[in-house]
């Protein structure tokens, strides 16, 4: 999840936010096919997040969206609500399943009145829930493409729904925040791109040509993003 320090400095309810549930359960969905692909002899691989391999980005995934559902769900939770998740030998059913609990959570009637009590965010605070379902957001984007890239697939996001959650990656703050020990996001690279997926991985520190050295300029060869325009292959709602 965004730490401490690195999310955006929201507390106020914005009633007049965009719903961004349908486009948060389309990235779910999109990452539950990539996590689809994942072999067991990907496991080891590397990520794009630093000193993470496979095994260890799906375990905080899967205990991520658990924490995220259970604050919707109205429970004050803490910060073992959000710890990884162990998956034994399913790890695509084990994220499903963790998938599927937190799209309900975040379906239920009337949550978007309510606020979810982060645990790690600046120390424990109450959010808003569609800024809380944001930062949920930008996290599966983010992470599915982590994940795609770690096995050399593509991410397949629409521009659409890239569009949806781009407000909520230019939102994150960019400095010395995002050096310190847990950071989920490196400092912005510069990139030329006119993709709106290699844009936002940038923006977050990442390297769309990754595993190319981190803070490499981001437009210095062909993107391995793979987002999808509208009509091409992963459009659609």
């Amino acid at each position: 999840m965004i730490p401490i320090d690195t999310a955006p400095d929201t507390t106020a309810a914005d009633t007049t936010a965009p719903d961004i549930r349908p486009w948060d359960r389309r990235a779910l969905r999109i990452t539950e096919e990539i996590v689809d692909r994942v072999e067991a002899t990907d496991l080891d691989r590397p990520t794009p997040c630093s000193e993470w391999t496979l095994h260890k980005l799906l375990a905080h995934m899967i205990g991520q969206n658990h924490g995220f559902a259970a604050a919707a769900e109205g429970v004050r939770t803490e910060r073992a609500d959000w710890a990884d998740r162990e998956f034994g030998d399913d790890w695509a059913g084990a994220f499903r399943d963790s998938s599927a609990r937190v799209a309900r959570a975040f379906a239920r009637e009337g949550v978007l009145d309510t606020e979810f009590w982060l645990p790690e965010v600046r120390g424990g605070q109450m959010f808003p829930a569609r800024t809380a379902i944001g930062f949920h957001f930008v996290d599966y984007v983010v992470h599915g493409w982590d994940v795609a890239a770690a096995i050399g697939v593509p991410a397949a996001y629409e521009a659409e729904l890239l569009d949806a959650v781009l407000p909520y990656v230019e939102e994150v703050p960019d400095g010395s925040n995002r050096l310190q020990p847990g950071s989920s996001f490196r400092p912005g690279l510069a990139t030329g791109s006119t993709d709106r997926l290699d844009r936002i991985l940038a923006m977050l520190g990442r390297s769309p040509r990754w595993p190319a050295e981190a803070g490499e300029p981001a437009d210095a060869a062909a993107p391995l993003s793979g987002s999808a325009g509208p009509g091409e292959p992963g459009a659609g709602a």
